[in-house]
């Protein structure tokens, strides 16, 4: 699966790097490393995430490279081979998905479709023998996550999550403050994430969005909570739906969804989403100080944090070009991602628990 083949005289001259190295130390072994060629990403699904953010950060990454597309609509495939300088050889229609497994400038395949489609397409891409990142949600159930992470297992491929906030600093320290207890153990957390949606999209459709706003907007929450758990999944939850307001858009997914997760040392959060409204905001508290998302919580920039001691200011990274390359080097360096689908089944469980506790009006477990 490798995406550049080597002329000889190249292939000699790193021979000759190699050699080297055996006398020279890990540093010489390195620089080798260094020099290997990107590897080849294909986009699954041209829509606005991909044409708004992922192309771009694959224009900014160092370790991978945008070789190809699998799409609906070949005219844009075609505009996409332009744009992006790859033959249009390497566009493909998922119908063809199958067909990847012969082609060597293809190493990742990153699953961009809707939520209702993530098992077909990440499970066409491990039987292909390309490695897999899948955007979340992961999938629509538990079960399909499951049939995902066996896929990829059998293939011997390799699995990540789109949970791009884990190469972001502020979810990066949050997650570091969890881990170290600078506020002592969060033990109160909140979210609130919502934006209007005045049209029915594939996103008010339950066959492929699984669900509402929950399955779109409050898996982040779920994450976020968990982030500051430093990483447990909640036991139990609670929830109850709000009466929908506009039941020609909202037919078969809710409206919005408020929330609780009981977590086993006693911590608690609650939360709120929907499509009526606009919010973006997290907040996680301990005895000894809290850390909130004020604005943009959830989003690719622009976040405004601060803490009990102060504010926090860093450098907005791309988040989803700090997310692609380190999978590339896991699929380098042989290592698990730090998302792996693991995280997803995860997130899923707990949004199944909170569609059941919705439904029966009771306290649920979750169950992994």
């Amino acid at each position: 699966m490798k995406s550049n083949r080597v002329s000889r005289r190249v292939f000699i001259g790193q021979m000759g790097i190699g050699a080297t190295a055996l006398f020279s130390g890990p540093s010489l072994y390195a620089a080798l490393a260094n020099q290997r060629p990107p590897l080849g990403v294909a986009l699954v699904g041209l829509g606005k995430y991909s044409t708004g953010q992922l192309g771009p950060a694959l224009k900014q990454t160092q370790y991978a490279k945008l070789r190809g597309v699998v799409t609906g609509d070949k005219a844009k495939g075609q505009q996409w081979a332009k744009d992006y300088d790859f033959p249009e050889t390497n566009i493909y229609s998922y119908d063809t998905m199958h067909q990847l497994a012969h082609n060597p400038d293809i190493d990742i395949i990153y699953v961009v479709t809707p939520n209702g489609l993530h098992a077909q397409h990440a499970i066409a891409a491990a039987k292909a023998g390309k490695h897999v990142i899948c955007e979340k949600p992961m999938a629509n159930t538990v079960a399909e996550c499951d049939a995902i992470i066996r896929a990829c297992k059998n293939a011997k491929v390799k699995l990540s999550v789109g949970y791009r906030l884990h190469f972001d600093p502020y979810h990066k320290e949050l997650m570091r403050l969890a881990r170290e207890k600078d506020f002592g153990t969060f033990t109160k957390m909140s979210g609130d994430r919502g934006f209007v949606m005045n049209t029915k999209v594939w996103r008010a459709d339950k066959k492929l969005a699984g669900g509402g706003p929950m399955m779109d907007l409050g898996v982040y929450i779920i994450h976020g909570a968990c982030m500051a758990a430093n990483g447990a999944g909640p036991i139990s939850v609670t929830a109850s739906e709000i009466t929908k307001t506009r039941p020609d858009i909202f037919s078969d997914v809710e409206e919005g969804m408020n929330w609780t997760m009981q977590f086993a040392d006693g911590a608690e959060c609650t939360a709120f989403t929907s499509y009526r409204h606009g919010a973006d905001h997290f907040k996680a508290e301990g005895a000894k100080g809290w850390i909130e998302f004020k604005e943009h919580a959830f989003t690719y920039r622009g976040m405004v944090v601060a803490t009990s001691r102060g504010p926090l200011n860093f450098t907005p990274p791309y988040q989803q070009a700090l997310q692609i390359d380190d999978f590339a080097q896991c699929v380098m360096n042989n290592r698990q991602s730090v998302v792996p689908g693991e995280l997803g089944r995860r997130d899923l469980a707990i949004l199944e628990a909170i569609y059941k506790a919705a439904q029966t009006g009771k306290s649920e477990k979750v169950i992994y």
